[in-house]
């Protein structure tokens, strides 16, 4: 079993993890190779250390610790692990812990564009998403209906943003993603990649398009809430997508229109 301890002091720093550093902060932008991520629900801290992440502490409510949150204390023995009732661990947080479960863990660094392009036919390229909660909405629907990889500008929120992991249910640890170094689509049309901007416009193609699914390598780049896409990236994509409207409804959120385009745009199984 991991290393139990119980809380009796608030300003404890091993808790800044948890109740005093913002996000931003366990990034750690100027020094990225230690940098810090809170997964929380065990579901998503199970999926993470499966794909190799690094437990570093976590955070749980007692009664967890021989019920849903014992198959994770298993994997992680020897990690401290701070508990407590659910009401303090709520004033601990600012915020009530799904399944009662956070864990801090380390970052792994980040692969190129070019690297997680490679061998790959259905990209998602996500322009200024800066809501947390549809960045982890559209990378799940994006693994769930055939696509490859999701490439971030570098306005989008972080997929390993506690809320953007727990939305995602984990997917942002099954799904390669990464953070492009510019906004410009150069580079992926370089590697052969037709770009598709989903975008309200009346000069645009069907997402039915036989055009679109004949390609070998199709990128879907989705842009901001709101605002969308800006007018010259829409011009600098080969392809502009408008998903039918009915009812005078002028538009859906940017993570169920992904959904809608990634089972149309995305890899399908044969039997499909």
């Amino acid at each position: 079993m991991s290393n139990i301890i119980e809380i009796t002091d608030f300003e404890a720093a091993e808790l800044d993890v948890y109740a005093r550093l913002t996000e931003a902060q366990l990034l750690n932008r100027e020094f990225p190779e230690k940098g810090l991520f809170i997964a929380e629900s065990p579901k998503v801290i199970e999926r993470a250390l499966d794909a190799g992440y690094e437990a570093v502490s976590c955070l749980m409510e007692k009664r967890h610790i021989e019920g849903e949150g014992k198959q994770i204390l298993d994997r992680i023995k020897g990690v401290p692990v701070f508990c407590a009732e659910f009401d303090i661990l709520t004033r601990l947080t600012g915020f009530k812990l799904t399944r009662g479960m956070l864990c801090a863990m380390k970052r792994k660094p980040l692969i190129g564009a070019g690297a997680l392009c490679k061998g790959k036919s259905r990209i998602v390229v996500l322009d200024k998403v800066m809501n947390p909660t549809n960045v982890g909405a559209i990378i799940r629907s994006a693994a769930a209906l055939g696509m490859d990889g999701v490439l971030l500008t570098p306005g989008c929120s972080d997929p390993l943003y506690r809320r953007a992991a727990r939305v995602s249910m984990g997917t942002v640890f099954q799904i390669e993603w990464t953070f492009l170094k510019d906004d410009s689509l150069e580079k992926i049309k370089a590697l052969g990649f037709k770009t598709v901007a989903m975008a309200l416009k009346d000069d645009s193609v069907s997402i039915n398009d036989k055009r679109l699914t004949a390609e070998e390598k199709l990128a879907v780049v989705m842009g901001t809430e709101g605002d969308g896409l800006s007018d010259n990236t829409i011009a600098g994509c080969d392809y502009t997508v408008k998903i039918p409207m009915y009812h005078g409804v002028d538009s859906l959120n940017v993570a169920a229109a992904s959904a809608v385009a990634f089972y149309q745009l995305g890899n399908r199984p044969s039997n499909i």
